[in-house]
């Protein structure tokens, strides 16, 4: 069963950071791949949400496997501080999901929906940089909850 636990979220922190470090350029950027006048702004932004769309569904079936997970080995024999911290993480990791899920995944789609202008105003960017530092907490609480757990499975 730990073996799952790792596959899903070694998976799961390998989408995110494929995301952020390939696609993202990718997407924002085509223009130094294919040249000038490809993509709009706008057009990479509704193809970069249609893409998280897709992937939230796999974060937040991971998100809530692992945390279903936590609270069944909460019995085990590990010492109670590292149950504590992994059950903190998985605590952090799933509202961090469910905030990128159903809060800031909708508000960009909604500002997407009613154009362009939509998604030029301070609110909006607010809004994207707020997305991106929830995306990169819940990064860094898997990427705790991983090590963590691999610690502790050592023994």
């Amino acid at each position: 069963m730990k073996s799952v636990y790792f596959l899903l979220l070694g998976a799961l922190i390998g989408a995110e950071l494929t995301l952020g470090a390939l696609v993202a350029p990718t997407i924002f950027y085509p223009q130094s791949i294919l040249g000038e006048g490809v993509l709009t702004q706008f057009q990479s932004g509704k193809l970069m949400a249609t893409i998280f769309v897709k992937f939230n569904y796999a974060l937040l079936a991971v998100s809530v496997l692992i945390g279903l997970f936590e609270l069944v080995s909460f019995r085990s024999s590990v010492k109670f501080a590292a149950k504590f911290s992994m059950g903190m993480l998985c605590a952090i990791n799933l509202a961090l999901a469910l905030s990128f899920v159903f809060y800031f995944t909708p508000f960009v789609m909604d500002a997407q929906a009613a154009g362009e202008a939509a998604t030029q105003t301070a609110e909006f960017a607010q809004m994207h940089a707020a997305s991106e530092w929830t995306m990169k907490l819940m990064l860094f609480a898997q990427l705790a909850l991983f090590f963590i757990k691999f610690k502790t499975a050592q023994k």
